[in-house]
């Protein structure tokens, strides 16, 4: 059951994420998310996707909101119009990538390095022997911008968006031990997926985050953050919720992340976005 909140400021500004929020489990938007999002754009009120997807691949899900918007991608280290205009980028350093990759040597086969360009070489990893068995759907759909560099750290000619570790979930476990033994002055957020047994490991500039990225947008347009809501349901979403003056954590989301306290709104295969925006605006409820 949605749980209750009482709203005492009008909410101007909705961050909401993709993969496990707007997308349902057969990857697309319901109906119901549809009509409410865009009946919460068409009450004035601003609608931002956070995803941790990069720009050009969150690209087609944001399209059929069907209205202009800002996208906040790659974890909040590129904040983009769907036109293509930049209000903030914030790149990992080249050198701290290196030496990133350097003392990430046993995940090789599990990294891939994001790049800010809408070209073959926006995706660099050594090869896929590793990463098939896990994200083998998001390789093909990017396959057009995926170049191979032996060793990976030749691609490095440039600051990219950010360095990624992709695998089941005990071996990321095991990243995570690695990276935090590194004591790199970066960001490490994490992404999991049970059901597929999947962990995305995400390692940005120091605090870049979502919620870093929120709060720079929400400032830039004059709104409070108790203005602002925000809905989520992974690890990577905390800074962002912690953010948000209205969070709502899917009813997907993991038990440890629903014992924040944050208020629960429905799972995403039953239309939990709807749900929590027609909780805040009023009128018919999904859930009738």
């Amino acid at each position: 059951m949605l749980e209750s909140t009482m709203v005492r400021v009008p909410i101007r500004l909705i961050a909401v994420d993709i993969d496990g929020t707007l997308l349902n489990p057969q990857f697309s938007i319901s109906d119901a998310d549809l009509r409410a999002l865009r009946r919460a754009h068409a009450e004035g009120i601003e609608i931002i996707v956070v995803t941790g997807r990069r720009h050009t691949f969150a690209l087609p899900i944001v399209q059929q909101l069907g209205f202009d918007l800002w996208v906040i991608s790659s974890n909040g280290a590129v904040t983009r119009s769907l036109s293509g205009q930049t209000f903030h980028r914030d790149m990992l350093p080249a050198q701290t990538c290196r030496e990133l990759c350097s003392s990430m040597r046993e995940f090789r086969g599990n990294t891939v390095l994001t790049f800010d360009k809408e070209t073959k070489g926006a995706l660099v990893l050594e090869h896929m022997n590793e990463l098939n068995g896990s994200i083998q759907r998001w390789l093909e759909k990017n396959l057009e911008y995926i170049e191979f560099v032996i060793p990976i750290e030749d691609a490095l000619t440039a600051d990219p968006i950010q360095a990624m570790f992709c695998g089941p979930i005990a071996r990321m476990s095991q990243a995570l031990e690695v990276l935090a033994a590194t004591k790199l002055d970066v960001t490490i957020l994490r992404t999991e997926y049970p059901v597929r047994d999947l962990s995305i490991v995400d390692v940005l500039n120091r605090n870049c985050s979502k919620g870093h990225a929120l709060e720079r947008w929400a400032d830039y347009r004059g709104m409070a953050r108790e203005q602002v809501m925000a809905i989520g349901d992974n690890y990577n979403d905390i800074e962002m919720l912690a953010f948000a003056g209205l969070p709502f954590i899917m009813g997907n989301a993991s038990e440890e992340l629903r014992r924040n306290g944050w208020p629960v709104t429905l799972a995403n295969d039953q239309n939990g976005v709807a749900a929590a925006i027609e909780q805040v605006l009023g009128g018919e409820s999904v859930l009738s």
